[in-house]
Order: C-alpha cells, then structure tokens, then sequence
C-alpha cells in the first residue's frame, strides 16, 4: 500500500507527465487498486491527464466499469491501445462515453497485426443502415433518422479501432490513410443505400457511380478531411435518360447529405463534388458521354492534375470501372498542352498568395513546405513522365515517388528525404486532427497542444522544443526538394515532347532522328542504343534525358556533334554518381551541356579532357564566372608546390588552365558576355600561367645547379596579350627581361635566366591533354636572332642604338605581366619615352609604318584567303584598326595621357574625348573591332583550332552565326553584316591612315 502511495504522490506523477499531479492523484485513487498498475501506461499516453479524465468517464457511462479497468491491468495490448486513444482524442473519448460498449472493440488481439479488408469495412456499414451486403443495390432498412445515426456509430466504431491501431502499435502512415480511404468509400456506398431508400422505387432507374477524387481517390485520406467526388450516372436499360440524371441528381443529393449532417451522434465529412465538369456551376450529375465530352473540349490543366487520383469506389461500379477507363488516359496527355507546366507551377503559387498571412508559418498542408508542396512536386512528375512509363502512375503520393525513384526520375537521396519529410508532415496532421476530429491543418500555438502532439509522436524529454525543431527539419527539406523538382527546367523541356516521341523505340527513331536534322541518323540511333540499353538505373535515367537531349541538340548547329560528344562524356563518366544525377535535377546544365556539344569543338575536346568539368555548367551563373587572376594564379602555385618535380608540377597548372578554358569558353557560349570579358579573362589566366611556370622553371634551375638564382626574371606581356585582347587561339607573346644581383657575374646570370626561360618554354610545350600555351619571344629585339631574355641595361643600349620606329609600335602592348615587380617597373619606365614620344611622330617614321603595313597587306595574306572575310588582315579587318589607333597613339600620346594604353578600345574612347577621332568614325572602326574578335573567337569555338578566316564549310559558318547570335537559316545575314561592318571600318581607314595629316 505504502508503494501505491508514492506511485501516487504528485511528485511522481509530474514526472510520470501528468501536468496537475493532485488531481490526478485524487483521480487515480478512486481507481481502488488498479490505480498503481495503470500510472505506468498512462505515462505513455500523448497527455495522461486528458486520457485519465475520460477513462473516469468512460468507467462511469459503462455498464462494466469495472471489467473494463480489470480488462486493463490484465492486458497491457487493450489498456495502450484504449489509453493512446483516451489520452489524445477528446472526440473519441466522448464516442466511447455515448457508446461506452465499444470498449470491448479494442479487446481484439488481431488488431496490432492485422489490417480490415475494404470488403468487410464496407460490409459492416452497409449492414449498419439494416440493407443487404450482398445486393447489387442495397437499399437501407432503417427509417432514415435512424439510417444516418447508425451511420456515425459505425463510422466511429471503425475509426476507434484504427486510431488505436495507429496510435499504439505505430502503424505506417500510407496504411493509416489507405484504411481511412477504404472506410470512406464503404461510408459513401452505405450513404447511397440510405439514399436509395430515400429516393424510393425511382432509384433503381438509375446507374450511379460514384467516383472518388484527391486524398480518398488516391487511397490517402486524412482523418477528418473532405471526401472529393465526381458522380456518373446512366439510365438504367430502357428508362429515359433525362428522368435518370433527374434520379441521379437526388440520389447524389442525398448522398452527400447523409454524410454530412449534423445528429445527435455528430457528423461523418462533408461530400464535396466541386471537381466536377464545370464546378460548382455544373450539373451534380452528369452521363458518361457528357463527361467524356468536356474533358476533350473545355477541361483547364488542374483538371487532369485532380483526375490523376481518380477511382471508382462506390455505387455502379462497372459504370464506374467504364468511366476510368474513358478518362483515365486523358490524363497522360495533359502534359502535352501548351504551357502545361508553367500551368501546374502557376496554380502552386496562387495556393500559397491566398494563404491567410497569420496561418502562413503554421500551416501544414498549403504552406511553403507543406503537404501540398510534396505533393504537387510528385503529380507533376507522374504527368510528365506517366505518359510513357507507367510504372510511375500510381495515385498515392508516397508510392508515386517510390516509383520516380525507383525509375531515376528522383535521386536517392532525394527520395528519401521527401519520403520521410511527407511521412512525417502527415503524421503530425493526423495527431493534429484526432484530437477533436476536425478538419484542420493548422499547427496549434498553445504550449499544451503542442506538448500532447509532441509526446504522441514519441517527444517525452523535451516535447514541444523536440517536435517544433523536427518540423522546421522536415518543413525547410520539403521546401528545397519541392523547388528543385518542382521548378526543374527539365520538366517543362520533356513536357513539350510529344508523347510517342518522349521514348523513342528503335523503329521510329531514324525517321525522327532525320527529321530533327542528324545528318546521320544511323550512326546517331547506334549512340542511343549504347546509352540507354539494359535495366541499369543509369540507362532509365538516360532515357529521361535523351529525348529532351535530341531535342536541344537538334536547336543547335551540329546536332550530330552534340550526342557524339554526351556520348563520350557519358561513356567517361557513366560510374560516377553525381553526373547523371546532375543533368537530371539541373535542367539548365543539360540544356548548357547540349549547346556547347553541339556547337563548339574547342569546349567539347576540353570537356572530354576534363569530363568533370560538366559540374561547371551548373548552378545561376556563379560555376560560369571566370575567376580573377589572382585566384587562380594562388590555386596554381600551391598545386604545383605540392609535386616533387617540374614535370608534375606543371601538369597540375596546366590541369587548372584546361579547367579554366573549359569555363571561359562556356560561358562565352551559354551566358554569353562580351568579347572584352573573353579578353580579359584569357589574359587573367594566361598571367597566373605563366606567373606559376616561372616560379616552377625558376625552382627546377636552381634544383639543377644546386645554387640559387643569381638573377631577377620579368616577363612582358606583347601584342593582343599585352592589350587584353587575347582570343582563344592567341599565342602568349612576350619578352623577358632580367637583372643580375648585386655581386653576381654577369655571365652566370645571362647563363641562368636563359636556362629558366628554356625551361619554362619546354614546360608548357611539352605534350599533354590541355591546349598548348605557345610562348612566343619573336617581338624581341633582333627577334629570332637575340637572345632570349636581356638585362635591363640591355634593353636601354638596344633602344638607344637601334631602336626601329615599329619596335616603337610594338611597345605600344607591352605590359608586365609577371615576375619581379620591381624590375618590371623600371622596365616600364624605360620604354615609355620611345612609346609615347613627346614630340610625336615625325613624317618619316609615318611613311615607315605605312610602308611596312603596306608590305605586310601585300605579303602576309595567306594564298586563297579572302580579304572580305578575313579577320586580321582582311579589309577594315584587326589590323587595319589597330594600325590606325596605334599610329593616333604614336602621335599623340605623349601630350595626351589617355592615350597611353594597351588597350584598342580604350585608345579609340580616348583619342573621341581629345578631338583627334570623329565619333561616328570611332564607331566604325569599334564595330569592326569587336565583330572581327568576336567572329574570330566564335570560329576557333567552332572549329577547335586557330583560325583568321571566316569558315567556308556551311555547318561551321552557321555555327559562328548562332555563336554571334543570328537565328538558324541567318548564315547569309551574318555574313553580310560582317562585310558591311568592315567596309565602313576600312573607309576610316583609308582616311585617317592612309591620309596625311
């Protein structure tokens, strides 16, 4: 007694979870001696205040209290399964005070284990409004007051031996809603035979099926939920169709009347038939041919979206089996209409606008990471991709995305975590309605409601801080996945591929693979066997991806080209598991990834040399932004450092450079941007190169002759790289410049800075998978014949001495780029005064650079190249205009400091602002300037290897055209345009540069 008492002390219960230990010590001992065995069970119960409370009333309201507590101390089973009830459903608690005997229910052994057939569910309820189980038509027996009240007693008495299934042996949420769904259609059929007798003799007039929409149609109801229906009617053979519909609308009537009013013995749910033709301002009842016939005419896409979960569950069921099977497969074409997608995403966003503002944060259905997010996320998917696999057509949430996943539709990872996000959102719906059994999706704010939903979902140390901190989990998870599959670019491209086309069968595939414009569909169709054969998870996702794939390869010029290159890439990366998984969540990097392998060589062999750069294509933009120099001159130097010889070390720079090649060209063919950025760009990564070769050379010297370097090394950035204007076929022309030590001897110095140059030249020319950086000297002094790098002193004598006016010319782009900073500064210093003389140019050295750029029109041109067409020296080509701003330079620089620049364009800006340049002429030669660059990049984009000439071969021209940005078939006005922007460039020219001045 004494230990009943301490189990009984406030104290104790507090802590067993009780919240008012008093009184539930006072209610525990009027329990006599069952009150010691049943403080442990109760102290399992989602609130064991609430659940004593109404075993008390129960007790009282029972003709066997007593056997009912003794029941519960000798059979732990019947005392969790009726306390888990007590303890969080007031609403059963009150059923089981009206209907006390219903106790005994949950008795029944088989309850943890075994789930009701639908037949027997049905069966019963039927039965309960007094009509025949096995009739065709069962017709209630009980006066109808009394039909409808027996109605919710059954209902109920089903409900409770669920709930107490779910709550205490944790059935899963699918079989919770699957049972639910089941005791909702055995309602409706019961609620007609309690319309038919209503209705009278008439009824049997009249065929009516009644067809179950969303949650119950998908065999996932809620607890307490509305049951969407839509009701098919058909004249019973030889009765006038007009007189059947008018019996079928007052059987529906009835129906969803008896279902939904309210007795003494409460409601069951409203019947809502708002998804039927028309709405709510369509006729109740409609034939089959009626249906048939507004779904082929005036059907809006969310129609077909709610007829995904379609079912016949109630009344004719043949007329119901009839109407699936009439509309069912309207269903897998809807995402064929136009804007499909755009449709089904616009229609989420409308939900979550018209969200009341105070309940947005709680709400677990139609709130951002709610319900409604999962599952909208899963129907789209099922419509898009149902059409030609119908493994992903089931109309229950969970297993639809099972099957999506299964499929490859939907990531591992990401299926599971939607998985577990969905089980648990409606879970915690479910706990949520029981309590009251109403219809609510609202998480509670007060402390006590969510301290029992908590405990019911298994809280006990913390309840409330534990569930809030698992929902915001699941909730921000639901969110992402719902964006990324919901939103996925990919979606939208399937969605326009017609359906006998989204899986292409070997018969058909060469006829459309010509059609699209492969101009070998053999070889083409020969891929896609060796891409998507056998059952492998890989080959189902590429045959998700292929036809959207064909597709945009097909937009764009080579499409041949394009699935040969995915092909390789595929081949190379076909094990690993981000890619596939990346082309299939980020449309954008497939729809990127086809543009560039069908369009340019130079990125596709880069793509094959460095297959995981395909995660470059990712994301906004950000994987596409070329980095800085410094970045990548850092990650070069700390990469090679990281290797034991030269070799090696210069492998991993030139690793990075490829990467970096890769992501320049990229986004000069995806985003795009200017070709001042491509310039910019290209020479950022040319001075991290040659800034981390140098330091490589430098170490492999001084490793070799065993002493350090007796010598400082600059190295001058020439030409177009001297002006950051490099292309991608550009070589990296420079000079090098060195400066002995203080007391080292200068031949040992010349010795090791031509041994570092040597080096540093036979490092980055040595064979290998990335392009080749050609470093070219060959605008040093006394070119090919002097010596490779020269002393700053030297320098100084040769320019004093010998120095030629187009040396002077050629200074004009002369840029430190990298190595001793301090040495390059004076280097500057020292070539300024014969770049930008103070006096300007004199008449002489003018007739000398005409001559020579005369000589070099006449000379250079290669044999067959047409002028017209010809980037550098074509006319009003690059030459021309750089000729004429760097002669403008030449003249004037040394009195006007803008123009002491490397750059063309910003020369050009310059020489508008000083009054030496007409701005319409300025214009002229900017145009030609940057179409020339940018059509000369567009052609080694294409061709994969330098080229001045604009292609002849008609893929290739048409490639540059879309690469400049001209539509398909604009090859001639490209073309066109180029001749006409250089003619008015050259006519400049022949003013400003030919002409004295």
């Amino acid at each position: 007694m004494a230990r009943d008492e301490s189990l009984l002390s406030a104290g104790n219960l507090l802590r067993a979870g009780f919240q008012d230990g008093d009184r539930a010590a006072e209610h525990l001992r009027s329990l006599g001696p069952a009150a010691g065995p049943l403080v442990a069970l109760l102290a399992r119960t989602a609130d064991p205040d609430l659940a004593l409370a109404a075993l008390l009333r129960v007790r009282a309201s029972a003709d066997d209290g007593d056997a009912l507590i003794g029941a519960l101390v000798e059979d732990e089973g019947t005392a969790m399964r009726l306390l888990s009830v007590l303890g969080l459903s007031s609403a059963l608690g009150e059923h089981l005070e009206r209907h006390p005997e219903h106790w005994r229910e949950l008795t029944d052994p088989t309850l943890g284990s075994t789930r009701p057939a639908a037949y027997a569910v049905r069966a019963g309820l039927v039965a309960a409004v007094g009509a025949d189980p096995g009739a065709a038509e069962p017709v209630a027996a009980l006066p109808h007051e009394a039909a409808v009240d027996a109605l919710r007693v059954e209902y109920r008495r089903v409900l409770l031996r669920l709930a107490s299934r779910d709550l205490a042996h944790h059935v899963a949420v699918e079989d919770v809603a699957a049972e639910l769904s089941d005791l909702a259609a055995g309602t409706l059929d019961a609620a007609l035979a309690v319309a038919r007798a209503r209705v009278g003799p008439d009824a049997s007039r009249c065929r009516l099926a009644v067809i179950a929409m969303g949650k119950c149609g998908g065999h996932e109801l809620n607890y307490v939920s509305d049951v969407d229906v839509i009701f098919v009617a058909e004249p019973a053979a030889g009765e006038d169709e007009q007189a059947a519909l008018r019996i079928g609308t007052q059987l529906a009537s009835t129906l969803m009347q008896v279902c939904s009013d309210q007795t003494a013995e409460g409601t069951i749910w409203p019947v809502d038939a708002a998804l039927r033709p028309e709405g709510k301002a369509g006729p109740l009842v409609r034939t089959l041919a009626s249906h048939r016939g507004y779904y082929e005419r005036w059907a809006k896409t969310w129609e077909f979206q709610a007829l995904l979960k379609a079912r016949p569950v109630a009344g004719d069921l043949a007329l119901g089996r009839q109407y699936a099977e009439t509309i069912g497969p309207m269903v897998w074409h809807a995402a064929e209409r136009e804007g499909f997608v755009e449709d089904v995403q616009a229609m989420r966003r409308r939900v979550l606008e018209h969200i009341p503002a105070h309940e947005a944060d709680r709400q677990l259905k139609l709130g951002s990471g709610g319900l409604r997010d999962v599952e909208f996320a899963v129907q789209l998917m099922q419509l898009v991709h149902g059409r030609t696999d119908e493994a992903v057509r089931p109309p229950a949430t969970l297993s639809a995305l099972w099957r999506l996943t299964e499929g490859g539709y939907v990531g591992r990872e990401d299926g599971r975590s939607l998985h577990d996000a969905y089980t648990f959102l409606r879970t915690f719906e479910h706990r949520i309605q029981l309590h009251q059994l109403r219809r609510t999706h609202v998480v509670p704010e007060d402390e006590a409601a969510l301290r029992r939903l908590g405990r019911s979902m298994g809280h006990r140390r913390s309840p409330v801080a534990e569930l809030v901190k698992e929902w915001h989990h699941h909730r921000r998870e639901a969110r992402r996945l719902h964006e990324k599959l919901f939103y996925r670019p990919l979606l939208a491209a399937v969605a326009r591929i017609p359906g006998e086309e989204a899986r292409l069968t070997p018969e058909a595939a060469t006829q459309r693979l010509a059609a699209l414009g492969y101009a070998d569909p053999v070889a083409a169709l020969r891929h896609l066997e060796a891409l998507t054969s056998g059952v492998s998870r890989t080959a189902a996702i590429q045959r998700t991806l292929l036809p959207v794939l064909l597709e945009w390869f097909a937009d764009a010029p080579d499409p041949d080209a394009g699935l040969f290159g995915f092909r390789r890439i595929s081949d190379a990366l076909g094990s690993s598991p981000w890619y596939l998984k990346l082309l299939r969540d980020e449309g954008q990097t497939a729809q990127r990834l086809a543009q560039v392998l069908a369009t340019s060589r130079y990125a596709t062999d880069l793509l094959e040399r460095e297959p995981e750069g395909v995660k470059i294509l990712g994301g906004e933009g950000g994987g596409l932004r070329p980095l800085g120099r410094y970045a990548i001159q850092t990650e070069m130097l700390a990469n090679a450092a990281r290797r034991d010889d030269a070799v090696a070390a210069i492998h991993s720079i030139r690793a990075i450079r490829r990467r970096e090649l890769l992501r320049i060209s990229a986004a000069d063919l995806c985003v795009p941007f200017g070709v001042a950025e491509v310039g910019y760009a290209l020479t950022d990564l040319t001075d991290a190169t040659l800034e981390a070769a140098l330091a490589v050379a430098t170490q492999a010297v001084e490793r070799e002759r065993g002493v350090a370097l007796p010598t400082r090394i600059g190295v001058i950035a020439m030409g177009r790289y001297g002006g950051y204007e490099m292309g991608y076929g550009s070589d990296a022309d420079v000079m090098f410049v060195h400066e002995p030590n203080a007391g080292a001897e200068p031949q040992a110095a010349a010795s090791a800075a031509q041994a570092v140059v040597l080096e540093l030249r036979r490092l980055l020319a040595l064979p290998a998978t990335d392009p080749p950086l050609e470093v070219d000297a060959d605008l040093r002094p006394e070119g090919k014949q002097g010596p490779l790098a020269r002393t700053l002193d030297s320098f100084a004598a040769y320019y004093a001495k010998w120095s030629a006016v187009w040396e002077a010319q050629a200074l004009l782009r002369a840029e430190p780029v990298a190595g001793d900073r301090a040495l390059l500064a004076r280097f500057t210093a020292l070539i300024d005064p014969l770049r930008f003389p103070e006096a300007g140019l004199g008449a002489d050295d003018l007739v000398e650079i005409r001559r020579i750029k005369a000589r070099v029109d006449d000379e250079r041109l290669p044999r067959g190249a047409d002028p017209a067409t010809h980037f550098k020296l074509g006319r009003g080509g690059l030459s021309d205009v750089e000729w004429t701003v760097q002669v403008l330079q030449l003249q004037y620089a040394g009195a006007v400091p803008a123009l002491r620049t490397t750059k063309t364009i910003e020369a050009l800006t310059a020489a508008v602002a000083h009054g030496l340049l007409d701005e319409p002429d300025a214009e002229a030669l900017e145009a030609a300037w940057k179409l020339a660059s940018r059509a000369r990049n567009a052609t080694v984009l294409v061709r994969g290897r330098p080229s001045d000439q604009l292609p002849t071969d008609p893929r290739e021209r048409a490639a540059v055209a879309r690469i400049l940005g001209y539509g398909p078939g604009q090859t001639a006005a490209m073309v066109n345009d180029y001749q006409r922007t250089a003619r008015r460039a050259r006519a400049v020219v022949d003013r400003v540069f030919w002409a004295d001045r």
